[in-house]
């Protein structure tokens, strides 16, 4: 797998049916190693073990449902009171971050509502917080640490 722009951290890897497969913390089970699945363990990380987030508020592959069609969200970010807080997309890292990618995550905040929204490839992240006030998203410097949300 590709080097990311993200700390690296204790990987447990290992072979599932001729395949890799690495041990998520959030789903407490081992998960194909894609190259999204690479980002996405990646920034957990990062996010618990850097930036102070309770993993026991971060979930992994949130289903959402609209009429029969459904959706997931790759991580989401809970309040103490289990209402949606942040959304965070990944790509590979290969994939370019595009406005296709920030119209994704946008459609899936019209139903969770949340504050933030995270996009990242392992290279690039992007961080913006919705102001209510005036119905926009302001692009933060960095993602915050959760102390600061």
């Amino acid at each position: 797998m590709s080097e990311l722009n993200l700390p690296p951290f204790e990987q447990k890897i290992q072979m599932r049916d001729g395949h890799p497969a690495i041990f998520d913390i959030l789903r407490r089970k081992y998960v194909a190693l894609t190259p999204e699945e690479w980002v996405r363990q990646h920034f957990v990380h990062y996010l618990t073990e850097h930036k102070g987030y309770p993993p026991t508020l971060l979930a992994n592959e949130v289903e959402l449902r609209i009429g029969e069609k459904r959706l997931r969200c790759d991580t989401v970010l809970y309040t103490r009171e289990l209402q949606p807080r942040m959304i965070i997309e990944y790509k590979a890292s290969t994939v370019t971050i595009t406005q296709r990618v920030f119209d994704q995550i946008a459609s899936y905040n019209l139903m969770l509502q949340a504050d933030y929204l995270v996009v990242s490839n392992g290279l690039q992240h992007y961080c913006c917080k919705l102001d209510k006030e005036h119905q926009k998203f302001l692009f933060l410097e960095q993602i915050p640490n959760y102390e600061n949300l």
